[in-house]
């Protein structure tokens, strides 16, 4: 008996043979479509619906006043009270040194007493009053402790100089001596890398004299 030869045409294609690994090859290429696509229009909807500060999850209300000026802010309740003050407050004065409370660049003064801003959530400061750099003095009537730093080249670089100057008028309201060793125990806290400790000691102690 003779074997009937198979004639393909246009309409009638051959049937390729299909694998176990070309099925799931296909599968896989159509899922990930699948998934990547709806991914991407998922982010560019909350993009667009979620523009600004109103849209931020867990997003919290602080009210506080920063050199005298009461502001209020909308922020996250991970904001740290140093990147409240430089990052929605534009007081960037107060330095972001280590960050993790060893070097004393961002000290500032919370209702008079002075604190590592790197250390403190922002929203655990609620009506508190804020004193940075910025409100100390300016550049036609420098408070004492600047003047002081400026007469004793207490700086080189600069970077710790405002950490350095809110912690020491600080001291006055502090039971500290006046000794140098009294005065070393108390900046303990603010590190100056270029080192320049016997100016900023002849600063403070000419300030508070």
């Amino acid at each position: 008996m003779a074997k009937q030869k198979l004639q393909f045409s246009p309409d009638n294609p051959p049937l390729l043979p299909l694998s176990r690994r070309s099925v799931l090859q296909a599968l896989g290429i159509s899922s990930t479509a699948a998934v990547l696509g709806s991914g991407l229009a998922q982010a560019a909807g909350s993009a667009a619906a979620a523009p600004g500060d109103a849209a931020e999850p867990g997003a919290q209300i602080l009210n506080m006043t920063v050199n005298g000026e009461p502001h209020s802010l909308k922020i996250d309740p991970r904001t740290t009270l140093l990147d409240a003050l430089r990052e929605r407050l534009q007081l960037t004065g107060t330095k972001k040194g280590c960050d993790h409370g060893q070097c004393g660049a961002c000290t500032v003064q919370v209702n008079g007493r002075r604190v590592n801003s790197c250390l403190s959530l922002a929203l655990m400061h609620e009506g508190d009053a804020i004193s940075t750099i910025e409100g100390l003095g300016t550049p036609e009537q420098l408070h004492p402790m600047q003047a002081a730093f400026v007469e004793h080249d207490a700086y080189q670089c600069g970077y710790c100089t405002s950490g350095q100057i809110m912690s020491a008028v600080a001291l006055a309201n502090e039971p500290y001596g006046t000794s140098d060793s009294d005065i070393k125990e108390a900046m303990s806290g603010n590190i100056c890398r270029c080192g320049a400790y016997s100016h900023i000691l002849k600063a403070i102690k000419q300030a508070r004299g």
